[in-house]
């Protein structure tokens, strides 16, 4: 009878314990569990150590999403229901697929969803598969975006289309306790022919821009060279304007003082000749007859030379001239 009864007490303590043990929750930081009394929902554990009552308590579980690599390098994708909800931002990193864009070119994209729980009850019960939910929603957002661009719009609009995924997606999945915190496309790959004819576009764009830039360079050179060539020529029409006025001057000044030289020659004359009066201007007049004379019969060919009858009258002043020097030798 005692070891019935030993074996009794045995069998509760132990039933005790098992039962304090399942009523135990111990919560990990950044993590929830939502609790359901008898099928209906009874509270939130939070983080630290939390008891339920086991058999009319349990955890509501969640499916979530988990990716892992094999050995050959392969992306494996496992869903699974947990009964512990991460808090954490999320990583989704969804397949690659084909959208088509506005003008009709198939593109494959892939798109990375960044996103966290913010109410554990709504991502519990407004959504049935939330992982499978996401990813369908991202998929069919993506190709509505990418329809409205075209390639060349698409290929350089990234942000554009992350922001454009990113405000539906948060605005969508907001009911379901999620925010979507951003969304990045990974790789956008057009077709082979669609790829080689864009880079035969981008080869030509190029050699186009070479090509401008090496007639603006020339041109600039030939621009660059005539402007060089006129401001010489300036300066150099400069330089001769300078010269030809220096020269003329030079000359009206040589003039000057050649006319004056002579003015006072002829003054000088004038009084001479005037003493032992004789007419000052035949007597220069007959000078220049002689200095004229001098230069025709100057050479080594004979010339016959005629001179006009008024010249002889002018020669006739010589008298006069040899008598005015005898008057001005002294006597011995």
């Amino acid at each position: 009878m005692e070891t019935g009864t030993l074996i009794i007490f045995g069998l509760i303590a132990l039933f005790a314990i098992i039962f304090a043990a399942a009523g135990i929750k111990i919560v990990q930081q950044s993590e929830t569990i939502v609790v359901e009394r008898l099928g209906k929902y009874n509270r939130t554990l939070t983080s630290g150590i939390n008891i339920i009552w086991p058999i009319v308590d349990r955890p509501r579980p969640i499916m979530w999403r988990y990716t892992r690599e094999d050995y050959e390098g392969r992306t494996l994708v496992n869903k699974r229901l947990v009964s512990r909800i991460d808090l954490r931002e999320s990583v989704y990193d969804f397949p690659k697929q084909n959208v088509i864009t506005r003008d009709n070119v198939v593109t494959e994209i892939n798109a990375i969803l960044y996103f966290q729980i913010t109410d554990p009850i709504k991502a519990v019960y407004e959504i049935s598969n939330l992982p499978d939910a996401i990813e369908k929603l991202t998929q069919t957002t993506l190709r509505n975006v990418i329809g409205e661009m075209d390639l060349d719009e698409t290929l350089t609009s990234r942000d554009t289309i992350n922001s454009k995924l990113r405000a539906v997606l948060d605005d969508a999945t907001n009911k379901w306790g999620v925010k979507v915190n951003r969304v990045e496309l990974q790789d956008i790959n057009p077709p082979r022919d669609i790829r080689d004819a864009m880079e035969k576009q981008m080869r030509a764009e190029r050699d186009k821009r070479a090509k401008i830039l090496e007639s603006e360079g020339t041109k600039a050179s030939h621009v660059l060279e005539s402007e060089g060539r006129k401001i010489s020529e300036i300066n150099h029409a400069e330089g001769e304007k300078q010269a030809h006025i220096l020269r003329a001057e030079g000359e009206a000044q040589a003039q000057v003082l050649k006319a004056r030289a002579e003015a006072e020659a002829i003054r000088q004359v004038t009084e001479a000749v005037a003493a032992t009066q004789t007419d000052p201007a035949a007597y220069l007049l007959a000078l220049r007859y002689i200095d004229s004379l001098k230069e025709m019969v100057s050479g080594k060919e004979s010339k016959t030379v005629f001179m006009p009858y008024e010249a002889t009258g002018v020669l006739g002043s010589l008298g006069s001239i040899r008598e005015m020097f005898k008057e001005g030798l002294p006597k011995g």
